[in-house]
């Protein structure tokens, strides 16, 4: 389902070099391309917003709305785990999302386990500060370990927390087998069962074209290169985007105007 980044390469050059237009480099390609894939991937989410407006089809394969999830399912995670909630000896009582999942892009739902409480894997609310500080005042809409709620915070060091209410002060201790370790006894070589879990959607990995220099000249190296991850028929507007990002570097405008002029034609035949 991958876009093979070599594939585009060619393409691009070919429509660069015509009528002696520029030369991309590799490494130009290589940024143009990062660039490119992620305004792409953006655009997903706010197409999906402005197509769930309108009237959809039970086509199985022509339906916008379809097509756009089936694209951005590629990126989604469901119910990951392993957030060690101990790390509320470094952060407080926050838990650092960005450090857990370093490929992080959009934030889903978020589970949260309370074995003290026997509740398992109870659905957190989202609040902003304005709407938790209301809600913490209510004594019927307020948090508990069946309704817990978490607000987002930005540390002054860039880290993407969450801060959980109630906070899971108390874990799940397993050994090496897998066996429940009772509270009191020596936990020094347990692991701990994490209490939180998420859905995220993940961003795209850099595209890079590899390449080894032979004969002074850039050959590609297929085993250290990276495709694109987007859906196969996004293989066109890659090709139209990074020619108009070309074209503003080698500042040939013509270029920039061919590729837009492309790139527009192909979504206006996507939206009638």
């Amino acid at each position: 389902m991958a876009v093979s980044i070599d594939r585009v390469y060619q393409k691009v050059l070919a429509l660069a070099n015509k009528e002696q237009r520029g030369y991309i480099t590799p490494q130009e390609f290589n940024l143009f391309a990062d660039h490119a894939q992620m305004e792409i991937f953006e655009q997903y989410f706010y197409d999906l917003n402005q197509y769930k407006r309108l009237p959809g089809n039970n086509h199985e394969y022509s339906d916008v709305v379809s097509i756009i999830k089936d694209k951005i399912s590629l990126f989604e995670h469901y119910a990951v785990g392993g957030y060690n909630i101990t790390v509320a000896n470094k952060y407080g009582d926050c838990i650092a999302f960005n450090t857990d999942i370093p490929d992080l892009y959009r934030l889903g739902e978020i589970s949260v386990s309370y074995p003290a409480k026997n509740v398992s894997n109870a659905i957190c609310e989202q609040l902003t500060p304005k709407e938790f500080s209301i809600r913490n005042r209510s004594k019927l809409a307020t948090f508990n370990e069946n309704r817990p709620v978490f607000i987002k915070r930005n540390s002054s060091s860039g880290d993407n927390r969450i801060k959980i209410y109630p906070y899971p002060k108390t874990v799940d201790y397993y050994d090496s087998s897998g066996n429940a370790v009772p509270d009191g006894s020596d936990i020094a070589a347990a692991t701990k069962k994490a209490g939180v879990s998420a859905d995220y959607i993940r961003k795209p990995k850099n595209p890079n074209w590899a390449y080894v220099v032979v004969n002074n000249k850039p050959l590609y190296n297929s085993t250290s290169s990276m495709d694109f991850e987007l859906h196969a028929s996004e293989e066109a507007e890659l090709v139209y985007r990074i020619l108009a990002l070309a074209g503003i570097a080698i500042e040939k405008t013509q270029l920039s105007q061919m590729a837009i002029s492309l790139g527009g034609a192909q979504i206006q035949q996507e939206k009638q």
